[in-house]
């Protein structure tokens, strides 16, 4: 065997054994999905305490494998892996263990220059308060997601815009709105001056604006409420209409012959007793002064006239329902019951001295007794025993 065939062999079984290396450290033949699934040296987020997270992309244009993670243009990781689910993408990463970055962070795919690779930006949510932390695990939400526009894509819209978008047209509006505003630059300054006005009210009564709208908005749901009665009355009101219609000749007919009847006798009475109907209006206008005078006084005599000795108002005191209120008062004292039940017979007067003798002093209102007169001495509460 010569040289060169030991030298041919030896590089065959070195070849054989550097592919099942790779083949063993990228786990087998499942595991390889190119040269770019190749764990590359230097990169971040692969050290210890690195950490894993996911974000779902609603499209990753051209993302590979171990392109960069960036947080305020500084690398913090690298795309682990670029897979399908569902109808997304969805895209693993590792991150370098000191890139904190809140919970509800954003995941953003973008161009690291004009021609060059595709990079995932990761930042804190804009206009919203960062909340929580990531951490090992973390998914990130399609909502929380999105793509830059792609050198293609710029180039692609600008051409629709250069060539079928209507940018030959501009031309020819420039110049037409050019005549049409020839010679009326002040009309066209005041009616510029007018609309700022206009708007400048319209933003003064914007609080009212709102107000009428709820109202009105308030209306049309009360309408909606009694639409079933709404409904009922739109169709009989033609009904009635279409029998007003249908009787117009017999009722102005009627008002005629009512005119015609009533219109004659009534003027020809006023006419002859126009003169005495003023007098008697002159008579009665010192009268009604008066009962307007009387007030209260008139209204509470009427009490006393409908109701013989006892007025309204204390009836309605007294009778509250099925029972009626009643207070009473009675003297059972000597002289009291003597000039009650004992004037002018054989005992008169002996009451009033029993009471006499058991210490009345009669001195303080006169007595039945010795004034002869029951009228003169009235009952007093506190005349005593």
């Amino acid at each position: 065997m010569s040289r060169y065939s030991h030298w041919r062999r030896s590089g065959a079984v070195l070849l054989i054994t550097l592919v099942v290396a790779t083949l063993s450290g990228c786990g087998g033949l499942r595991g390889f999905r190119g040269a770019n699934s190749l764990p590359l040296p230097g990169r971040v987020g692969v050290g210890s305490g690195a950490y894993t997270i996911q974000a779902q992309m609603p499209d990753v244009q051209n993302l590979k494998e171990n392109s960069r993670v960036e947080l305020n243009d500084v690398v913090i990781g690298n795309v682990a892996k670029v897979e399908r689910q569902g109808w997304h993408a969805l895209v693993t990463m590792t991150i370098d263990p000191n890139a904190e970055l809140p919970a509800n962070a954003t995941a953003t795919i973008g161009q690291t220059s004009l021609l060059g690779t595709l990079h995932v930006e990761l930042a804190p949510p804009p206009g919203v308060a960062p909340q929580g932390k990531l951490h090992n695990g973390s998914v990130i939400p399609l909502a929380s997601a999105s793509a830059y526009p792609s050198t293609e894509q710029t180039l692609g819209a600008l051409s629709l815009v250069l060539n079928g978008g209507g940018l030959g047209q501009l031309q020819d509006i420039t110049q037409a709105l050019s005549t049409a505003f020839a010679g009326r630059e002040l009309d066209l300054r005041s009616l510029i001056q007018q609309l700022d006005k206009f708007t400048a009210y319209l933003n003064d009564q914007k609080g009212d604006i709102i107000a009428a709208l709820d109202s009105f908005n308030n209306l049309v749901g009360q309408l909606a409420e009694h639409k079933p009665a709404l409904d009922k009355a739109l169709k009989t009101i033609p009904d009635a209409l279409a029998v007003l219609r249908d009787e117009r000749v017999k009722i102005g007919d009627a008002f005629d012959v009512l005119g015609r009847n009533a219109g004659g006798p009534a003027a020809d009475v006023l006419e002859q007793t126009k003169e005495n109907l003023l007098k008697e209006l002159g008579d009665v206008g010192p009268v009604a002064q008066s009962l307007a005078n009387s007030g209260l006084a008139l209204t509470r005599g009427l009490d006393y006239l409908t109701v013989p000795l006892f007025s309204k108002p204390p009836v309605a005191k007294w009778i509250r329902g099925d029972y009626g209120n009643l207070t009473g008062v009675f003297d059972l004292t000597l002289s009291r019951l003597d000039s009650s039940f004992f004037t002018g017979t054989r005992w008169e007067g002996n009451l009033t001295e029993l009471e006499l003798q058991w210490g009345r002093t009669l001195g303080v209102m006169p007595s039945p007794y010795t004034a002869r007169n029951p009228l003169v001495a009235p009952y007093h509460f506190n005349q005593g025993p």
